[in-house]
Formats: structure tokens, sequence, C-alpha cells
């Protein structure tokens, strides 16, 4: 299988979940060489920053991943355990502020390796500056796990402005991967790795768990399909783990021009606007919604007045513009900063749905959405 050309031209994929950065799970398992900065810089979510005079005791400190220049054979290489096992459609590699240290040439394989089996390559992992290994030893325990090339040997270039996003497209032929491996050659610096796919979660354990499941997560499968505007922040990251970081983890739309000049609100306190923006999620698996946890955490000054949430019921063949929705949840005010709850009596439609839509009225900024309930198989 072969990826597209590195194209510095942003793509379609990355609309899909990211399942490499450190707020959705990724891990570093293993690295050759952390000297001059540990390779868990490359999943940091912050954007790369350099600050001119910042040094280490081993040299420039840098916003990434970045080996000793190699005087030994062979090159360095790193393992990437990826938040949930996926189908990856697309890979960015960020060589941001590495302009004379960057890695020449790049590639990456991937695996899926059962979690009984991982325990096989896990090593203490310090992930601190001036360490590395020449990696022999874990060439051998990895050798008969089942890699598949998904980027080739590829040049990268510096990381300048123009230059220092690369984009590949990958076609897995919907094989699942729960880790990479990492190839720079012979040795050099990457700020940033982002890895975008499908989520395959284990539906039969959620579907035979006793306990209710959050049908749209990210890592049960849960994706953002389409959405009317994410001018600070994309909707996928409302389904992400754990609670959001800060503004910039969330969703949050541009201020609407068609808000009125003198805003009035309804019997209920609602704003009455013309406009709201929207998001659509296709869930992890069908299942019945029995509780709705909405959080506006960090959205003090910029949280929606209100929130409606419709469902629908799909078939596999079935597109969106076929969908009938359902509202589930009417039109509710809500508060700055805060977890709001809405149990199953809240709620206007429990019936199976795969799909639903979230609306927010006028505009504004949600961190985390959360949809509990019963999986069906």
């Amino acid at each position: 299988m072969l990826q597209e050309n590195g194209t510095t031209e942003p793509a379609a994929f990355l609309q899909l979940s990211e399942l490499a950065s450190e707020s959705s799970g990724g891990r570093i398992l293993f690295s050759t060489d952390d000297f001059f900065a540990p390779a868990e810089g490359m999943l940091r979510d912050e954007e790369p920053i350099f600050i001119p005079d910042k040094y280490t005791d081993f040299g420039k400190w840098m916003d990434g991943w970045e080996t000793r220049r190699k005087r030994i054979a062979g090159h360095d290489w790193c393992i990437v355990r990826l938040a949930a096992p996926t189908v990856i459609k697309g890979i960015v590699v960020d060589t941001a502020h590495f302009t004379g240290n960057f890695a020449p040439r790049m590639s990456i394989q991937g695996a899926r390796i059962d979690p009984r089996r991982e325990r096989q390559i896990a090593v203490r992992r310090e992930g601190s500056i001036g360490t590395g290994c020449d990696g022999s030893e874990m060439e051998e325990k990895i050798k008969n796990f089942q890699w598949e090339e998904i980027v080739q040997n590829t040049p990268l270039k510096p990381g300048y402005d123009k230059t220092r996003k690369h984009y590949f497209g990958v076609d897995t032929n919907e094989n699942v991967f729960t880790h990479l491996r990492v190839n720079i050659y012979p040795d050099g610096g990457i700020a940033r790795l982002r890895v975008y796919g499908v989520v395959q979660p284990d539906r039969d354990s959620m579907a035979d768990s006793a306990e209710l499941v959050d049908l749209i997560a990210m890592l049960n499968g849960g994706q953002c399909l389409e959405f009317s505007n994410a001018h600070y922040g994309h909707p996928r990251n409302l389904i992400k783990p754990q609670r959001g970081a800060n503004m910039g983890d969330g969703w949050e739309t541009a201020r609407r021009n068609d808000r009125p000049a003198i805003l009035t609100t309804d019997e209920r306190g609602i704003l009455k606007v013309p406009g709201c923006e929207w998001a659509v999620f296709k869930l992890g698996m069908k299942g019945t919604v029995r509780r709705i946890v909405l959080d506006t955490n960090h959205f003090k000054g910029n949280f929606p007045d209100s929130v409606r949430i419709e469902a629908a019921l799909l078939r596999e063949d079935q597109d969106l513009e076929g969908a009938k929705w359902t509202v589930m949840l009417d039109n509710r005010k809500l508060s700055a900063h805060k977890e709001h709850i809405y149990e199953e009596d809240d709620l206007l439609a429990n019936a199976p749905c795969t799909h639903i839509r979230i609306t927010i009225a006028p505009d504004g900024g949600i961190s985390r959405l959360r949809l509990f309930g019963r999986c069906e198989k």
C-alpha cells in the first residue's frame, strides 16, 4: 500500500478523528534516541514553538523529537501506541522550526498488536533528554509482529512556514492498526506527528456491557461527519477522552453576524436569534441514549446560549440526506464553565439511534459531549 506524495496541501482526512496526540491517548513506547528532545514531544497537543535562547545541558531546546547526530551504524526510530485500534486514512508530519536539523527522510510502519503481546515490548520509558540506545534488543522483540509499510521512505522538507507540514493520504485496505513504527533516516528532528482515521472498537464488548457506554466517544468509534462552523476549534474535540484542557480543546464557532443588534429572550430566558451552528456525529454503534453530559468547561464568556440535540436511525447504506431527525433534547439554556447533565426523564426520545445532530444558538463554544446509553448488536 502506498501513500499519496507527501504533499504540503491540507487533505480531507483532517476531518477524521486524530489518534496519536497526547489528549487523544497516544503514547511513545520506545525510542532509540532522545538526546536533544524526547519522542513524546511529537505528540504534544500545542502548536510547536521556538524559544531562541533556551538551552539544556545537552544542547538547544527544541519542541518535538530530536536525536543526536548519529555516529554509529543504523538509523533512529520510535514506537507509537495509538489511542485505539484504527483504520488509518492519513498522517501529518510537521517539521516546524527544525530548519537545519530536520530528519532528511522518514517512513512509517503499522502493526496490530494485542495488548497481551504488547508486554513483550514493554520497557521502562524515561523519555528524558540526553538518553539513547542502539535499538538492537527491541528490534529482536518486535521482529515477529506483522509490520506493514503505510508511509514509504520519503524526503522531508525543512520546518519553515511554507514547507513544514507534510500530508500523507494512506490507503490501508481497511486494515486496523494499534502501533506505529516511525523511522527517521538517519537522524534529526520532527516537531509533531498526527494520525487520522476511523476507530474500530470492540463492539461486542460494548454491547455486552452491563454499564452505560458513551456511544459518541471517539475511542468507542464516534465520528464527526459534518458541521457548520469551526472557526476556533473543531467539533471532533467534543468526543475526545478526558475533560478539555482549555478553550482550544473544544468546539468553538465564530460570532454570527446575523445576531440582532438588541437581544431579547422568550419566556424561558432563551435568546431569540435567527441563526445557529450545528454538528453531526455518527455513533460508535447503534444504541439508546439514557444520559447526556454537555460540558462548557473553560468557556466562560463565550458559551452558547442554548442547545438542542436530535437523533436519527440510519442503515449502513443510507446517507445523511435520508435522515429523519427526532428531537432528543429540546432547547435548553446553558451556563458558563459547567457540566450540564440531562437524565433519561429530560429526554424526549429514547429510541435506538445511529446519528445525532447538536445545534447551538446563536454561536459559541462547548468543551465535551457525552451520550451514555445501551448498545444494540
